[in-house]
């Protein structure tokens, strides 16, 4: 179906599907019961070295993009499942951080599409 990026803070919709936070550290002042996730895969997120380095600064964008999907190549195991949902129904990957447009969910759902693109529903 599809996969969408919604920043955690806003509210829970039906139309999220299957909800999904990506961030390494949870969001501050959320509850469980206000995330509403059904899985919160830490290994996705990116190392705490890269995100230190990447310190939401858009002029690293690129650079980030590149250095997590490096990372995201050697965890395979813990985004396939994710990219597989995603071709039967929605999944929408969560994130804490401000900037709505660079941000690892953002380079996620990326990385994720261009894999379906080219290897399709499992």
């Amino acid at each position: 179906m599809s996969i969408a990026v919604k920043r955690v803070y806003e509210p829970v919709a039906k139309s999220d599907g299957y909800r999904v936070l990506v961030d390494r550290l949870w969001p501050r002042g959320l509850t469980k019961e206000d995330a509403a996730l059904n899985e919160w895969p830490k290994e996705l997120a990116p190392s705490s070295s890269l995100r230190k380095w990447f310190g939401h600064d858009p002029a690293r964008w690129e650079g980030f993009r590149h250095r997590y999907a490096s990372e995201l190549d050697d965890v395979a195991e813990y985004w396939q499942p994710l990219a597989s949902k995603a071709a039967h129904r929605r999944v929408t990957l969560l994130y804490g951080a401000r900037d709505e447009d660079h941000n690892n969910a953002v380079a996620l759902k990326c990385y994720l599409d261009a894999w379906l693109k080219v290897h399709g529903p499992h």
